[in-house]
Formats: structure tokens, sequence, C-alpha cells
């Protein structure tokens, strides 16, 4: 089923999220509700305060490739465990921030440790796209958006934007 798309400014996306101690068959469907409202966004990651969930979930799937396969990955309590030294700029949107872009520096290569879908821990490395990806939607878990990262004069006119968009929203 999807679900709405939170919009910035909401005070749930500036929130951290709180670990999740068990996984519920309401978590799996979360999930996968969440995987579905990220496809037809259409967007390559989620994080469960976006649909209004204060829970330790992202959902990402940063395959771009029609010929290739989807690959959809499902993480609770997701946490980098290591980053590189060496640093990439990627342009950023968001979700929750529509049709706004900024380039965005972090790390260019990431490991990152999750529970997924049937309890196991797991464990990868990530670079590129992926890995400017799983930092954006863990960052949303801690209550931080890729507008964090810019200047505040910047940030500010994007936040203004997206008030006037709530508001043209709620006239409809």
């Amino acid at each position: 089923m999807k679900r709405p798309i939170l919009i910035h400014p909401d005070p749930r996306l500036k929130k951290v999220c709180a670990p999740v101690p068990d996984l519920s068959d309401e978590l799996r469907v979360l999930a996968d509700d969440m995987l579905e409202t990220m496809y037809d966004a259409p967007g390559i990651g989620l994080a469960a305060p976006q649909v209004g969930v204060l829970d330790r979930l992202i959902v990402l799937d940063c395959v771009k490739d029609e010929a290739e396969a989807p690959r959809p990955l499902i993480m609770f309590n997701p946490e980098v465990i290591a980053a590189s030294d060496d640093e990439s700029t990627y342009e950023e949107g968001c979700l929750s921030i529509p049709e706004q872009y900024a380039e965005v520096t972090r790390p260019a290569e990431v490991t990152v440790r999750w529970i997924d879908r049937n309890g196991n821990e797991q464990q990868e490395d990530f670079g590129g796209l992926w890995a400017t990806c799983v930092q954006h939607e863990i960052d949303h878990l801690n209550g931080r958006l890729f507008i964090d990262y810019l200047k505040p004069l910047r940030r500010q006119m994007i936040t203004r934007k997206m008030q006037k968009l709530k508001r043209e929203k709620a006239r409809a």
C-alpha cells in the first residue's frame, strides 16, 4: 500500500528515530509499503520518518539501468560502521523536499551493518550512488536532511519554497 510522504518542514522529519527492538509482521508490511511508495514516487531511497513512522527503517534500490534487475534493500537499524577518507559529491534530492537539489559531499565508500527483514544481521560495503543514498537515508533516522549540509541562506530559501508548496497543496 502506498503511503503519503511527509513534506519538509514537518517536525517528524527532524526527530531521531528509535531502534527497532524486534521485527514484527507490522514492520515487515511497513517495509513493503515503503518500497512500493519509493518506487511509485519514483525515488531510490525512503526512510520511515518520511512516512510518519519514527522507527529506524530505510529502504533503497539504486539500480538505474532498466536492463538490470532491481535490488531492493530493506534495512532495520542500519548503521555506518566504517567510512572512507575519500569523499564524493553528488547532487542530492529528497522525496520530502520535491524538485529541490543540491550538491552534498559525503564519504565515497561506507560499510553498513543492519538487520534484514528476516532478522538476520547483514553487512556490506557500498560505493558510488549506493554509498550516498544509504548515508542520506540513515541521516533521516537521525533527524537530518540533505539541506542541513547547505549554507543557511540556501537552506532557508528551500524551506520557504516547501512551505509555499504545502500551502498550495492544502488549498487544492
